[in-house]
């Protein structure tokens, strides 16, 4: 199996890497905030591709740095529907 690390840097791809987010996690089956609702072995055969177990296997955890120099548009990622899913060490 392979591992990704998703790496996104700047406004525009904060933008494109959190509907990215959405959709890999509405694939795979996981709720805004990590929670696998996965009722499809592919859909959890291959879940940690993108991301990891956090909580004993209870949330799911996106891979992924997420780099800006201003803070209003990491602020903006936080508050999005998937911000909760993210790690606050996974802000840069």
């Amino acid at each position: 199996m392979r591992e990704l690390v998703h790496v996104q840097g700047g406004q525009c791809d904060n933008q494109i890497g959190t509907q990215f987010w959405e959709v890999i996690s509405d694939e795979h089956g996981i709720d805004p905030i990590g929670t696998c609702h996965g009722d499809s072995d592919l859909q959890v055969e291959r879940i940690n591709v993108y991301n990891n177990e956090a909580i004993g296997g209870q949330r799911y955890v996106p891979r992924a740095i997420l780099m800006d120099s201003e803070l209003g548009t990491k602020d903006s990622v936080r508050a999005g529907l998937f911000g909760q899913s993210f790690r606050p060490d996974n802000f840069v």
